[in-house]
């Protein structure tokens, strides 16, 4: 890949802004909305969970969380899309979005009963230290769900599924998700040990 395609490409979805943010914002609305709601029924939520959500991008899979937690707290590196973010959920007051990554959280210690994340773990720069930190804020007893683009997915599905177990998860369960449209989706379901 040349290095304006790499610069171009993380302007647009690994950390957007400007005018590639803006229509890597809005093509991730439109194209990661199945795997969103995809993971959102997974969580089963049922009204009285607190939910970590991951790098949100333009808050479409927060948006379906907040209509079904208690309360739903968002971490975005990516000033434009926490905006948009807090515009798509402008009226549901259960849910907060803050400056944040995967890595460094800034939540406190055993506070939510689920995490969701959709389409960033391949863009964590280490995956190691994010699944340590998703596993401290989770309470015992939480589930982390993943879902990404298995094509992208350093050391794929098996990676992903060793790391999740290396980080202390148990209950561990990785698959290969289709959605109606767009690319096949690396998911994994943990919980973190009582």
């Amino acid at each position: 890949m040349s290095r304006f395609a790499g610069f171009a490409l993380d302007r647009a979805f690994g950390h957007p802004s400007g005018l590639l943010g803006a229509a890597g914002g809005a093509l991730m609305a439109r194209s990661n909305a199945a795997a969103e709601q995809q993971v959102v029924r997974l969580a089963r939520l049922t009204g009285a969970e607190e939910v970590l959500v991951i790098g949100p991008g333009p808050g479409v899979g927060l948006r379906a969380a907040g209509e079904m937690a208690a309360r739903v707290v968002a971490v975005e590196p990516s000033a434009p899309m926490r905006d948009a973010s807090c515009r798509r959920c402008a009226e549901l007051p259960n849910v907060a979005v803050e400056d944040g990554t995967a890595e460094a959280t800034g939540q406190p210690d055993a506070a939510f009963d689920v995490v969701l994340s959709v389409n960033n773990v391949q863009l964590w720069p280490d995956r190691a230290a994010a699944l340590a930190e998703l596993h401290r804020v989770l309470r015992p007893g939480g589930v982390l769900l993943l879902s990404t683009h298995e094509r992208w997915l350093p050391g794929g599905r098996a990676g992903l599924h060793a790391d999740v177990r290396a980080a202390g998860f148990a209950d561990v369960q990785t698959w290969a998700w289709q959605p109606n449209r767009g690319t096949t989706q690396a998911q994994t379901r943990a919980i973190r040990p009582k």
